[in-house]
């Protein structure tokens, strides 16, 4: 089943409360077919609660919510025919084979039981997983069960996916695996909605992506449009003779029309780089000058530093204070 429409989620004030707490207050969402769309917050921020809106797991207390056109509410069973929900927790059976559990999740898909068979051994074997796939799942290591719930998710590739915090819990290797498998999944057609902590996922994978703090929306845009609204990149330069330093800086003011952070310990000028196009006029200057460099990089600005600069805390910092989503929403990194 599919839908002609640009967009594979629109959302417009949603809202969830349980108890006194406003775990989701106005969430408003727009995420384009065919993209990764990133939602990025700390634990508590409401993140799992707004995928379990859209996934029709929860249903909203205000606001609205489509997916590929069709209400969340109203059209609840389409919805749940056109994507595909990788929650927090391993949905697993302990007892059973890594294949087995694969082969049985297959089969209530609708698969043959040849094709339910073939499709879990690639599964296994595209997460490393192959040689542990007669074990009990009892066996398992937490990240390998992570691994396992992830492939579990991906036997019916959907047209839209939602992986909330897909890499909790993974090591390095394994978490680059799934940002590998999470790009196959868009150049094949799916879109991708994930909720993550990392700020380096979020700007690896993401087109776009959504700044969320105890339950609202507090920026939104790709990442160097976040990044950008939070200063502009700066220009820096290491010295091979640091006696240039003040030469140096007085061609950074002339030149660019800056004022430079001179850090004489290290050699180093730091200077806000307004005009890229006058950079190569400076280092014209500092060849006539005869200043020569040993280090020329650029700095953007960090998502780190967004997120503190929107919110005033880091994204790992843990939210207790009030409209902070209930104790599932709250899962340690």
């Amino acid at each position: 089943m599919s839908n002609s429409t640009d967009w594979a989620v629109e959302a417009h004030g949603l809202v969830k409360t349980f108890g006194g707490n406003r775990a989701v207050d106005g969430v408003d969402l727009s995420v384009r077919t065919g993209t990764v769309y990133g939602v990025l917050g700390p634990n508590g921020a409401g993140k799992t609660t707004t995928i379990s809106m859209l996934a029709t797991l929860l249903r909203p207390d205000a606001g609205s919510a489509q997916i590929f056109g069709h209400d969340v509410v109203a059209q609840a069973q389409i919805v749940r025919q056109l994507l595909g929900v990788t929650a927090q927790f391993a949905s697993v059976d302990e007892r059973l084979s890594a294949t087995e559990n694969l082969v049985i999740f297959a089969r209530l898909l609708g698969f043959s039981r040849a094709e339910a068979k073939r499709k879990s051994a690639e599964l296994l074997e595209e997460f490393g997983l192959t040689e542990a796939a007669r074990r009990p799942i009892s066996k398992f290591s937490g990240g390998m069960r992570r691994r396992l719930d992830l492939a579990a998710s991906l036997l019916a590739q959907p047209p839209l996916i939602f992986l909330d915090e897909p890499t909790t819990g993974l090591d390095p290797r394994t978490r680059a695996q799934m940002w590998e498998t999470i790009r196959r999944l868009v150049a094949t057609g799916s879109t991708v909605l994930l909720t993550t902590q990392y700020l380096d996922e979020a700007d690896q994978l993401a087109d776009r992506i959504a700044v969320i703090d105890q339950g609202r929306v507090v920026a939104e845009g790709t990442a160097d449009e976040l990044k950008a609204s939070v200063g502009e990149s700066s220009l820096q330069l290491r010295l091979a003779d640091p006696t240039d330093l003040e030469d140096a800086r007085r061609a950074v003011t002339s030149v660019l029309g800056v004022e430079a952070v001179v850090s004489p310990e290290a050699g180093r000028i730091t200077a806000p780089m307004l005009n890229p196009d006058a950079v190569t006029d400076l280092f014209i200057t500092f060849r006539e000058a005869g200043i020569h460099l040993t280090e020329m990089s650029v700095q953007k600005p960090t998502l780190d530093e967004v997120f503190l600069t929107l919110t005033g805390h880091g994204v790992e910092d843990d939210s207790s204070t009030t409209g902070a989503a209930p104790e599932s929403e709250r899962v340690s990194a």
